[in-house]
């Protein structure tokens, strides 16, 4: 098997494997009379040191992480069974409030309230634990994937942002995350199937569309009630397109909130995005995203938008990246009392450019040092809270790289 790197593309798996495209990375395929067994270990940390204008500004540092093992083997010439292991530990590498992030919101802490321009750690220790078996369909590379995960990855949404390429470098979580992205990679309970039929796949799960919260240390089973499908086609080995359409059933809890306002019901979200590589020449490959995520019943919004473009412009050293992003917010959901229309959705935007620079390699495990800055754009309703179109800056350390090995 072809020694690789992360993150990969399509035209990177040689004829043993086969691309999964929502973890951007080859993964082991049934050959017959050619049986294996893999472990493969793969991981992205940052130290980040943040600084932003205005009343809302602070300064911390903070370390979002993430981790996955994998361990899969053959059961005869047609069945590939894999357990996934998804960890972090940013629970307890975030400050109590919340990585910081201006315009950001979703979840609340252990006390109930919002994180409020910040990044809520994601669940920990545990993100995801999937069970799968990667059925060969005829002589070809068609294959059904069924899967099973106490805690997982629904068919929902576009490429995780942490799995993406575009997203591998930087450090923030995007401000459309839960507007109809990429919400949907740590759903509860989730049982699915994928059907993988020439450059087409076709994805249908069923999940507890109660969220996870992120102040806790569990992995509860609750029933499915909630549904997403999936289509993803790729159009050439190195330019793929996906949509999604989701319901999810009672997303923030049982219950009445604080405030004695019921909670919403329902929701639903749809997604559409697209993914490209181009190799420019053997040392640079620029990655492009581009992402539409829409959402019904959040917050008090009937419905919500939001828009991202992504880059990566990868050398063997040398690493320019940005992502721009248009996002729908309401008042409320940004805690700005002087409004006067409370729930009506005003688009903000987010422009940020970064630079990281890998000064040491180790195999396929590298170092880097870097740094972004991002520009908001705000509504006039929204600037006196801000304090105006505020700037924030970041610099970092990371650490990331995968090991596998075949047994």
């Amino acid at each position: 098997m072809k020694k690789h790197s992360y993150p990969m593309m399509a035209s990177h798996c040689s004829e043993m494997e086969v691309f999964d495209p929502t973890m951007s990375m080859c993964m082991p395929f049934p050959m017959e009379g050619m049986p294996m067994k893999m472990l493969m270990l793969t991981g992205n940390a940052f130290v980040v040191g943040s600084t932003s204008e205005g009343p809302r500004g602070r300064k911390q540092v903070a370390s979002p992480n993430m981790f996955m093992l994998d361990a899969g083997q053959t059961l005869g010439d047609r069945h590939y069974v894999n357990l996934d292991f998804m960890g972090t530990i940013e629970r307890w590498t975030f400050p109590g409030n919340g990585y910081p992030e201006l315009l950001q919101i979703g979840e609340t802490d252990a006390q109930g309230s919002p994180y409020l321009d910040a990044q809520h750690p994601h669940s920990s220790p545990i993100m995801g634990l999937t069970l799968s078996d990667t059925i060969r369909l005829g002589s070809g590379k068609d294959h059904l994937k069924l899967f099973i995960a106490p805690r997982g990855a629904a068919t929902d949404g576009p490429i995780a942002f942490m799995h993406r390429p575009t997203g591998i470098a930087n450090p923030d979580a995007p401000l459309g995350h839960h507007v109809g992205q990429d919400v949907g990679h740590i759903s509860s309970t989730v049982l699915g199937g994928s059907l993988a039929l020439g450059g087409t796949r076709l994805q249908l799960s069923v999940f507890n569309g109660t969220e996870p919260e992120p102040s806790k240390v569990d992995l509860p089973i609750r029933s499915p009630n909630s549904a997403a499908f999936r289509v993803i086609q790729d159009f050439t080995p190195k330019f793929m397109g996906m949509a999604s359409v989701a319901y999810a059933k009672d997303p923030e809890g049982e219950g009445v909130e604080a405030t004695g306002e019921s909670k919403p019901s329902k929701q639903w979200r749809l997604s559409a995005s697209a993914y490209s590589a181009h190799e420019i020449d053997p040392s640079w490959t620029l990655y492009n995203s581009l992402i539409y995520g829409y959402i019904t019943d959040y917050e008090h919004a009937s419905a919500l938008s939001s828009i991202a473009q992504e880059f990566w412009l990868k050398g063997n050293r040398p690493r320019v990246w940005g992502r721009i992003e248009f996002v729908q917010r309401t008042a409320r959901q940004l805690a700005i009392t002087s409004a006067t229309e409370q729930d009506a959705p005003k688009w903000v935007t987010a422009i940020t450019l970064g630079y990281t620079h890998a000064f040491a390699k180790i195999d396929e495990g590298e170092f880097g040092v870097g740094g972004a800055i991002t520009k908001d754009f705000l509504p006039g309703e929204f600037t006196e809270a801000y304090g105006g179109t505020p700037w924030a800056a970041k610099i970092f350390v990371q650490f990331r790289g995968m090991g596998m090995w075949h047994l």
